[in-house]
């Protein structure tokens, strides 16, 4: 299933911008999908404030320790 993506146009600093792409390149990854996970944990991250953050700490470690497999299961 390929996910459904809109372009737009923004603006950052020349610094955030570097340590995505290293980010992108470390991990092997394209950059649009390194930016996309940071969007999304940005606003997971506004989400937290309604919840306890132990659950959220505990949530973002199993996410981390499955990504690969949840990657492959995306496929």
């Amino acid at each position: 299933m390929v996910a459904v993506r809109e372009k737009f146009a923004s603006q950052a600093s020349p610094a955030l911008l570097k340590g995505l792409r290293e980010i992108a390149r470390r991990e092997g990854r394209d950059f649009h999908d390194v930016l996309e996970d940071a969007m999304s944990d940005y606003i997971v991250g506004r989400a937290d404030e309604k919840v306890r953050p132990e659950v959220m700490a505990h949530f973002r470690d199993s996410v981390e320790r499955h990504r690969l497999l949840y990657e492959l299961l995306a496929q």
